[in-house]
């Protein structure tokens, strides 16, 4: 089991991978890194079990793993790990999540 897999969000939360942008045009141009911007785009890893109401119940969050999303510009929990010092992980509460992408 991969040490990502091992992080499971609790409640509402969703464990989000930040996607990268590209670092080369379609053409074969490398682009600068200082010129290359951060995407609001990622994919959902994991998802916690949902938000619990004051009689108990669960109210699954609308979100699934591989599920591509919208971020918001600001906010989530940056997640550092050893072992993944090249990928981007961030923790968001579901109602942070701005859209679902098809």
């Amino acid at each position: 089991m991969s040490a990502i897999k091992r992080v499971i969000p609790l409640l509402d939360r969703v464990l989000i991978e930040r996607v990268k942008a590209e670092t080369k045009t379609a053409s074969g141009i490398f682009i600068p890194e200082k010129a290359v911007e951060k995407l609001n785009e990622g994919v959902v890893v994991s998802v916690g079990p949902g938000t619990v109401t004051k009689d108990g119940t669960t109210i699954p969050t609308g979100l699934a793993e591989g599920d591509r999303v919208l971020l918001p510009s600001y906010g989530g929990s940056p997640i550092k790990l050893d072992s993944f010092k090249d990928k981007d992980y961030l923790l968001y509460r579901a109602e942070e999540i701005l859209a679902k992408l098809q």
